[in-house]
């Protein structure tokens, strides 16, 4: 028997890097998958999104494991479009367990900026929001949420020397860091339902997002196109621990922990998967 065997779980973002990781991870432990993304680009976003392709592939990895997985493609932006998918797969399903809200995207230098900050926000917040919305009435006791925030959404950002440079850059700092209040508050008022809500923070995660023209410039805005080989050995900064990002699978197991049986009375958890990043900035407090 699994780690999750014969649960049901919604997934966004599914169709490459952390989530696709995650519905393979959680299908290896018994899970069925409801997996779901947007598959288009974004003209504010200097980086391509997953492809119908990619979500294809993500099914077809969850079947090899023997567990059923249903597709679609919806923009989390759109509860009305995400209720349809969710409603559909819950349908051929039979349930809903497992809720993890990882879709997102990261608009550094993004273009029209003001736009990217709006893309940004609409996608990783209220993305997020109604990711979590959607399924609450397929919810029972037992079940389990996660959302993906970010090491960024604890790093300290009270030094800004460029107010307004780039707000689609700011802008995922800001949605990570209000998907934590807004689970910490959520998970307070499932507490008595028996449902339980964490978040994740990922640090440098080695997926698309990451490995980008727009993700090399952050790091190294000296060069005008910056390539990995040069951004590499900045990666480093953001972690204690000498590797310069994390692996999609690391975000994965600690997913699989929080929503399985094993944390049945973790809840309001926000877990840093960031190699010792946020040691890198703050003492110790509780």
């Amino acid at each position: 028997m699994g780690r999750v065997a014969g649960k049901v779980a919604f997934i966004t973002g599914a169709a490459r890097g952390q989530g696709r990781s995650h519905a393979l991870r959680l299908a290896e432990e018994g899970a069925d998958i409801i997996a779901v993304d947007y598959c288009t680009d974004f003209e504010t976003i200097g980086y391509k999104m997953a492809t119908p392709e990619d979500l294809e592939e993500t099914k077809n990895y969850v079947e090899k494991t023997g567990q059923r997985c249903v597709i679609a493609q919806a923009d989390v932006r759109d509860a009305a479009a995400l209720k349809t998918a969710l409603d559909a797969g819950v349908a051929e399903l039979g349930k809903l367990d497992i809720v993890v809200a990882q879709a997102g995207i990261a608009g550094m230098k993004g273009q029209p900026p003001l736009q990217a900050w709006t893309d940004v926000i609409n996608t990783n917040l209220v993305g997020t929001m109604n990711a979590v919305h959607v399924a609450l009435p397929h919810l029972s006791e037992g079940a389990a949420i996660v959302a993906t925030a970010s090491a960024a959404a604890l790093m300290d950002a009270h030094n800004k020397p460029n107010p307004g440079g780039d707000p689609g850059g700011m802008a995922y700092m800001t949605s990570k860091r209000m998907i934590s209040q807004f689970m910490h508050d959520l998970a307070t008022e499932l507490s008595p339902r028996g449902i339980r809500a964490n978040v994740i923070h990922p640090t440098n995660c080695n997926t698309d997002m990451l490995q980008s023209e727009p993700m090399y410039r952050s790091f190294r805005p000296d060069l005008e196109h910056p390539e990995l080989k040069d951004a590499q050995p900045a990666f480093y900064v953001q972690q204690a621990m000498k590797v310069p990002w994390v692996e999609p699978v690391d975000i994965s197991n600690a997913v699989l922990w929080l929503v399985s049986e094993e944390a049945r009375y973790v809840t309001g958890m926000q877990l840093r998967v960031d190699a010792g990043g946020y040691l890198k900035w703050y003492d110790y407090h509780v």
